[in-house]
């Protein structure tokens, strides 16, 4: 069977997404999050109740020992786990005057820290196994501020591209590959919970280039890519899908 690959925060949103495609692209796939009905749900569901594909298990990225419990769980339940993605994250879109230091910690520690925490547990496991696969999710508002982002989300996932490179210098000899995608606005219910009505069509007919929202989709399918193990000679990137918001 193929690879089996983690993902953090995937008991709803973009995480079940990246879930869904990399199930349809032969993975198999832990699904973790904080809330464990929820991730268990997701993962019943996707893949037919059948938990050779794919099973749920709580993850707290906000402890490092969690990580490390949930890594052991997953390989006693599937035998080996060969990849990481980082998705797990705290969303706020707070005024920058408004930002409090503790709500500004909780978005840091949550984040930026969780996926410290990713990196370092299964970084080394991976290491010592001589081959894997980390993804890091950060965002169009970690390269330039966004367009409704919050300055500690923002701040958080510019520290996420930074990070992906530390990693992935360190591990490259090792077989470890360690990438991030950034995605822009995506259609996804957090963005139209996060932004009005009248901002987000503002947004789609006079900001956004392409004038339409990410397909969260295609982003699962930018992971699926980045894990394949034809992947080798990308490592230290950032894969971008904006809809032209910021071109490099």
């Amino acid at each position: 069977m193929r690879d089996v690959i983690v993902i953090t925060g995937a008991g709803q949103g973009l995480g079940e997404f990246i879930a869904k495609a990399l199930i349809s692209n032969g993975f198999r796939v832990a699904v973790t999050d904080i809330n464990e009905d929820k991730a268990l749900e997701v993962a019943r569901r996707l893949s037919g109740h059948d938990d050779a594909i794919a099973a749920g298990f709580k993850l707290d990225v906000m402890h490092k020992a969690d990580f490390v419990k949930a890594l052991a769980d997953i390989e006693a339940h599937f035998g080996q786990v060969h990849g990481l993605v980082n998705n797990a994250a705290l969303t706020l879109t707070t005024p920058v005057m408004e930002v409090t230091a503790e709500e500004f910690n909780k978005v840091l520690n949550v984040n930026l820290r969780g996926t410290l925490f990713g990196c370092q547990v299964f970084g080394e496991y991976l290491a010592d196994k001589g081959y894997g696969r980390i993804v890091n999710m950060a965002s169009l508002a970690g390269q330039n501020g966004g367009a409704a982002a919050g300055v500690h989300y923002a701040s958080s996932k510019g520290g996420i591209l930074t990070m992906t490179k530390v990693f992935a210098s360190n591990l490259a000899a090792k077989g470890v590959t360690v990438n991030a995608v950034a995605p822009g606005p995506m259609d996804l219910p957090i963005v139209r919970e996060l932004v009005s009505p009248e901002r987000l069509a503002h947004l789609l007919e006079n900001v956004i280039p392409v004038k339409a929202l990410g397909s969260p989709d295609f982003v699962g399918s930018m992971v699926s890519q980045l894990v394949d193990r034809n992947a080798f000679g990308v490592t230290g990137a950032t894969w971008d899908a904006n809809g032209g918001l910021s071109m490099r």
